[in-house]
């Protein structure tokens, strides 16, 4: 039955600004960012300060870096939870290796190594083995904090070697200002984002972990793809450890506890769908910024830890809340 000429001119109604929002979800993300930078502004005259401002940057660097590997690993259908034991376990060779041949280059290769063989390991556990990669890398978390712990006695390993450039990685900054962390995280993240938009290798990732049967269909290798996210996501882990452990000065048998939750966390906020082949690495920085900013603004109003925590158990639980909205919207 044809239209009537008056319903086929009449304008459609114009979408609510949430729907809008839900279908851009790094401009609610930026949004979101923006406003909390102004209620802590206002909240704290120390927050906006260049001296505040670098000092979240520096240590949202971290999270950054391992967000990028593990958000390709979940883009890709898996997920990734040893990143935090890597993250301490890295540091063990890279001042080991340090403090014996006084080499900051020889160190950096033993820990990158090290983050080489996790990967393979992980990779081939659930690529290859068919392990579920939440099973499969818990497991190797464990394995891997378990060996910091009987490899140092539960202590630290000192920086005996006292490099310069070994302090500078982690606690220099670029033209003074800048720190070498942030930027390494920048250069990380425009790398992997130009990867995933413009190289076939990013889109073969959104289609296995979209459809895996539809991409091998199509000819994509899906367990080569997952392996080698998997293997991208340790070695990102271990560049994470190696600028930790360059600001701890040491090996410390803690550091990383509880880490692969604030990247997991970072991920899920940034809006990459746990389901597989959803999401974006800018929205994946601004998720970590997000909680940076966040954790850094309620500790200077002096927020008790546990309420921050709190806090951010119900920032994750809204944004999947608002990622299902998102599908559900796109659906209809």
């Amino acid at each position: 039955m044809p239209q009537s000429p008056d319903l086929a001119l009449a304008p459609r109604p114009a979408p609510s600004i949430l729907a809008t929002l839900a279908r851009r979800n790094e401009v609610a993300l930026l949004i979101c960012l923006l406003a909390l930078i102004i209620f802590f502004s206002l909240a704290s005259s120390s927050f906006l300060t260049p001296r505040n401002l670098t000092n979240v940057l520096g240590q949202a660097s971290l999270a950054m870096v391992a967000g990028v590997g593990v958000a390709i690993v979940v883009m890709s259908g898996e997920i990734d939870v040893s990143i935090g034991s890597l993250a301490g376990a890295v540091g063990i060779p890279l001042v080991t290796i340090m403090n014996m041949t006084e080499s900051l280059p020889l160190g950096i290769a033993g820990a990158l190594l090290l983050a080489l063989v996790v990967g393979v390991v992980n990779g081939y556990l659930v690529a290859y083995l068919g392990i579920n990669s939440l099973i499969a890398t818990l497991g190797t978390m464990f394995i891997i904090r378990g060996g910091i712990y009987l490899y140092t006695g539960q202590r630290s390993i000192p920086d005996t070697a006292y490099l310069e450039e070994f302090f500078q990685l982690g606690n220099g900054r670029f033209f003074d200002f800048l720190p070498y962390p942030a930027l390494i995280s920048l250069i990380i993240l425009a790398i992997f984002i130009y990867v995933m938009r413009m190289r076939p290798f990013g889109r073969q990732i959104y289609a296995v972990g979209g459809n895996p049967e539809v991409a091998r269909l199509a000819g994509f290798d899906v367990r080569r793809v997952k392996f080698i996210c998997l293997v991208i996501s340790a070695l990102l882990a271990g560049v994470a450890g190696i600028l930790l452990s360059s600001r701890l000065g040491s090996a410390v048998h803690v550091a990383g506890l509880g880490f692969e939750f604030q990247v997991v966390a970072a991920v899920v906020l940034g809006g990459v769908s746990l389901a597989g082949g959803v999401g974006s690495l800018v929205g994946v920085a601004l998720g970590v910024l997000i909680l940076s900013f966040l954790s850094n603004g309620l500790g200077m109003l002096n927020l008790a830890t546990e309420w921050q925590l709190v806090v951010t158990g119900g920032i994750i639980i809204a944004a999947v809340a608002f990622d299902e909205f998102k599908r559900r919207n796109q659906k209809q």
